[in-house]
């Protein structure tokens, strides 16, 4: 045993050993020991889970003599335990159907089948890697899965389990083995590293529980590649830096701080990050797995909040992660994952990896600049140099005035007021009433009274007025108002007055909506009344009463 590789060596011997599958062994070792056992197993899930160390003992424990007792079997005893977990007993059958996937090899089977176990109770058979078969061995395979003879067990194990036909999966009885979680795999990678004398830090053993992606075989064999990098140098203690050298993994805060680089739209300092990454010895495709679990984590803090403690991440790129969060949003979140997957396919054509790599980085920081600019040139036209606003002025000369006061800016977005021809414009005109707005409240009523309903409800509830001028409203806004609302407001405004508006965005965090201003006008009214006299006649009536709003009568 001693020189055995660590995933052989510490393959688990009995069904309590199986780490993260409890539900699942006791379902089976309840059936085996109440003697309902089905005619076929399914045991599906990831590689490395332990779908053959599970059938292996599947096929021990129905072969046990002293199973059903809840006894285990010792050395030297008369039993098929041993022979059974060391693959030799006659009547436990392993075929690897990526070898064998022919009607021939089925055939085979099925002759074996009429034979009765040779010393054991039950003649098994494991199909490892099932969803091989050809659609002639599935057929082939239909009726003795069905009805086989009493003493003939089948367990069949897949990673692909989409691939089954459904008339095999229906003859089975199905288990999923789920993927390990990085608490159970980092103490079950500790618990080895110990009885290995293993010198390795636990920040060590964390990353390679998360590296292994919840398969139990994936990091017991990365804990020996470790494990066997250290033999040379016992005294030296392996660090996460260690294990990240040797997967060819970046530091997780250097890829966010490379991706904050991406954020500012500074290109050439992003670059530098990369190169830097790379001459350390970047495994292309794990460093853009690394990217997806960055934007995952932007997403989780844009949607959810501020991240709470999670062993997959420290608390400083935490810090880092609430920070840089501020300069992206779900959009942008979702543009960068795409193009993100597609750069991982890119690398199966491209030969040159660093290539693709720094390529991947300037179109994030180009796509990056384009979504800031987006909503300027949302559904509109791009004017020509020559065209003008009715001011007289160049469009590019107003749509940005940083001259103004309070540091308000012009949004001339929706450069729609412009494209209307003039001469279209001055029959219209004609044609229509002039209708005066000289409030902020006019314009709500007239929303209202126009059954613009969208329109009428950011004004009340996401709008926050700094001044109203005519042909001009300086406004403040939450994060809920609508993207078209600048757009939507504009062209209404000239509808209904046959005049052009200014709307500008100014910042002002004291300003409140009309809803907020009724709202707080509302409680103060029942302040008030709660203090006069009738009020108090009121609750010495009634003490149980409660006052919460206040109507005018008829």
């Amino acid at each position: 045993m001693t020189n055995k590789i660590l995933a052989l060596k510490y393959r688990p011997q009995e069904f309590k050993d199986l780490i993260g599958q409890e539900l699942m062994a006791k379902t089976i070792t309840n059936a085996i020991k109440l003697g309902k056992t089905p005619n076929a197993y399914l045991l599906t899930g990831i590689r490395g889970v332990g779908k053959t160390t599970t059938a292996r003992l599947i096929a021990r424990a129905l072969n046990c003599k002293n199973f059903s007792q809840g006894k285990n079997c010792e050395a030297g005893e008369n039993c098929h335990c041993n022979e059974i977990v060391s693959s030799n007993h006659m009547d436990v059958l392993e075929m690897d159907a990526a070898s064998k996937t022919g009607i021939d090899d089925v055939r085979e089977i099925i002759e074996n089948a009429r034979y009765s176990p040779t010393s054991a109770k039950f003649k098994i058979f494991i199909i490892d890697e099932v969803h091989m078969l050809s659609k002639q061995a599935f057929n082939g395979l239909l009726k003795t899965l069905e009805e086989p003879p009493p003493s003939l067990k089948f367990i069949l194990a897949t990673t692909e389990v989409r691939k089954i036909p459904v008339t095999i999966l229906s003859r089975c009885q199905r288990f999923d083995l789920k993927r390990v979680n990085v608490n159970e795999l980092t103490l079950h990678i500790k618990n080895i590293a110990n009885k290995e004398n293993g010198n390795i830090s636990d920040d060590a053993i964390k990353l390679i529980a998360r590296s292994s992606e919840g398969s139990v075989r994936d990091a017991i064999s990365l804990l020996d590649r470790a494990l066997v990098s250290q033999t040379i140098n016992k005294d030296k203690t392996l660090e996460e830096q260690d294990i990240r050298n040797m997967l060819g993994l970046a530091d997780k805060s250097k890829v966010i701080t490379l991706f904050k680089e991406v954020l500012n739209g500074k290109e050439k300092e992003a670059l530098k990050f990369l190169r830097e990454l790379i001459d350390s010895g970047l495994d292309a495709k794990n460093f853009l797995n690394d990217i997806l679990e960055v934007l995952y984590l932007f997403g989780r803090r844009v949607n959810l909040g501020p991240i709470e403690k999670d062993m997959s991440i420290s608390e400083t790129e935490i810090k880092m992660i609430n920070e840089y969060s501020e300069k992206i949003d779900m959009q942008d979140i979702g543009l960068f994952w795409q193009l993100t997957i597609k750069t991982i396919d890119d690398l199966r054509i491209v030969g040159n990896e660093n290539l693709t790599l720094e390529m991947y980085i300037m179109q994030l920081v180009h796509l990056k600049n384009f979504t800031e600019n987006k909503d300027e040139f949302n559904e509109t036209t791009r004017p020509t140099n020559n065209q003008e606003n009715l001011t007289g002025k160049k469009i590019s000369d107003t749509v940005l005035d940083t001259n103004t006061p309070n540091g308000i800016k012009d949004q001339l977005k929706n450069t729609n007021q412009i494209k209307t021809s003039p001469i279209k414009n001055l029959n219209n005109q004609n044609e229509k009433s002039k209708l005066e707005i000289t409030s902020f409240q006019d314009l709500i009523n007239q929303a209202s009274n126009e059954k613009e309903i969208e329109l009428k409800y950011d004004l009340e509830r996401n709008v926050k007025l700094v001044s109203f001028n005519k042909g001009k409203i300086d406004i403040s806004f939450n994060e809920k108002l609508n993207k078209n609302f600048i757009k939507n407001l504009t062209e209404k405004l000239l509808e209904w007055t046959n005049e052009r508006w200014i709307i500008s965005l100014s910042k002002n965090p004291g300003a409140k909506s009309i809803f907020e201003k009724n709202l707080e006008s509302k409680k103060n009214q029942i302040q008030d009344f709660d203090k006069s006299k009738i009020s108090k006649e009121i609750k010495s009536a009634f003490p149980d009463a409660v006052l919460i709003d206040l109507k005018n009568g008829d």
